[in-house]
């Protein structure tokens, strides 16, 4: 590889936000960092929007909440200057078998940590209780971890599994229950469950551990503001597809499709690379190709009806799969004027009450997910918040997410894991993103933090002008 056209501390392969967090945590240590991004705008799924009926009024049209555990995004909002809000206290909903219902209060992922509680039995039912509350005299060795599925109908029953864990914890990661890695999706659940014996009685005690208020948090502006605050400090190159990586001496080469090649000591892959084999001392090789993930489709409606000024469904719903003609094809809405007091006080400004965004998405592991019209999502919407809401869009916004992030299956963690101990045996490269650290803000802002964190002290860089 030659004609080399710049030089760096590090080169950061990715500006998502996995990337723009690693760039961030080694550019404020005084090293020169280069993101390299292929698509033409940083941010991956984080990236914001708008309605053209509401140009000042900023959407996500990614993710639109992040988990508070561990702190490490509100850290980090805060580090850029960005205001932190906490959504409005209202209950989230859960939609199956053709009706709707508030959410249990005491869970995790949709398992209930009281499974005789009222608002479980208003979801499941008499023999979903009867069944799930087998769980606190069943021994301990009758179990399958397996995944979450096997996990959850192993001790809870069906009825359990299909009605709240399946909008819950399918609608967050896109997957069906026996897809997921129960380690994964759910850290800490299988210790507790060795501690207690009991899938509820564990759920109980992770919650009781949490920290007290709301599990999420989002960002006045919207989530997408933590890409453009980044972004504003970084090196980030769009347009930058990398085609080739190479050793030189203790340094690497990094070469792009539109003509750049970098050399740094230091490189973070923090999106999943597709140009084979790391020719590293001994071979570094990526773990086997992923199984492709979902392909959502978001759509935003700008509706005018005064009548969800009362938040019939909370601050929104998580469906389980339909199979009956003419059901529900959204996996989950969010009534987004609702749950984010920052967003409602900005459309009414703009058009004053009475208008409500509305967001719906589409799309399950397995199955073609056609673009849904808005039309489509406006008949979803009146059967989930029980509002006719037919002739009453006034906008709409529709965002596609193709492949979006592999799935957390049991095989796929378990070759990432392989991988990142392969990573760290190999000197000066790292890796880093969603696809290794798992679905999340909180868990990719994590790991982009520890990960940058392990690279050397400012000074290393070759001479070179950009």
């Amino acid at each position: 590889m030659t004609g080399i056209t710049g030089a760096a501390d590090v080169v950061v392969v990715g500006a998502g936000i996995g990337g723009l967090v690693a760039a961030h945590t080694l550019a404020v240590r005084g090293l020169r960092v280069v993101v390299l991004e292929a698509a033409d705008q940083a941010g991956g799924p984080i990236r914001g929007g708008a309605l053209a009926a509401l140009p000042g009024v900023p959407l996500d049209l990614g993710a639109e909440s992040f988990a508070v555990r561990g702190g490490v995004v509100e850290d980090l909002a805060e580090e850029l200057g960005l205001t932190v809000e906490a959504p409005a206290r209202l209950t989230a909903w859960g939609y199956a078998a053709g009706r709707a219902f508030p959410l249990p209060a005491a869970g995790v992922l949709g398992i209930p940590a009281r499974p005789w509680a009222a608002d479980v039995r208003r979801a499941i039912g008499w023999p979903g209780v009867l069944r799930g509350s087998l769980d606190r005299v069943l021994p301990a060795r009758f179990v399958d971890t397996t995944d979450l599925g096997t996990l959850t109908r192993s001790r809870l029953g069906s009825r359990v599994a299909d009605r709240l864990v399946t909008p819950v914890a399918a609608g967050v990661h896109s997957a069906p229950l026996d897809r997921l890695d129960v380690a994964a999706v759910a850290p800490g659940l299988l210790d507790a469950y060795a501690r207690t014996g009991s899938l509820s009685r564990a759920v109980a005690s992770l919650r009781a551990a949490a920290p007290p208020g709301s599990a999420v948090r989002g960002i006045d502006g919207g989530v997408h503001a933590l890409v453009d605050a980044l972004v504003e400090r970084l090196d980030v190159r769009p347009g930058a597809r990398v085609v080739g990586v190479e050793r030189a001496d203790v340094d690497w080469l990094v070469r792009t499709g539109n003509g750049q090649v970098l050399r740094a000591p230091r490189l973070v892959l923090a999106t999943r690379p597709e140009f084979g084999p790391l020719p590293a001392a001994g071979g570094l090789a990526l773990p086997p190709a992923p199984e492709r993930g979902a392909d959502i489709r978001l759509v935003t409606l700008l509706l005018e009806a005064p009548e969800l000024d009362a938040a019939p469904r909370g601050s929104g719903m998580l469906v389980a799969p339909g199979t009956a003609p003419g059901a529900v094809r959204a996996k989950a809405l969010t009534h987004a004027t609702a749950k984010w007091p920052w967003l409602a006080r900005r459309v009414r400004d703009a058009v004053g009450p009475g208008w409500h965004v509305v967001r719906l998405s589409y799309g399950r592991m397995g199955e073609p997910t056609p673009a849904p019209t808005a039309e489509e999502a406006a008949r979803d919407a009146s059967a989930l918040l029980g509002v006719d809401l037919t002739g009453r869009v006034r906008d709409s916004l529709h965002q596609r997410w193709d492949g979006s992030l592999p799935p957390p299956t049991p095989a796929y963690r378990a070759a990432i894991k392989e991988f990142e101990q392969a990573v760290l045996a190999e000197p000066g490269i790292d890796a880093t993103g969603g696809w290794i650290a798992g679905t999340g803000l909180a868990a990719i802002v994590g790991h982009a933090r520890r990960t940058a964190e392990r690279f050397g002290e400012p000074g290393t860089a070759r001479n070179g002008a950009f």
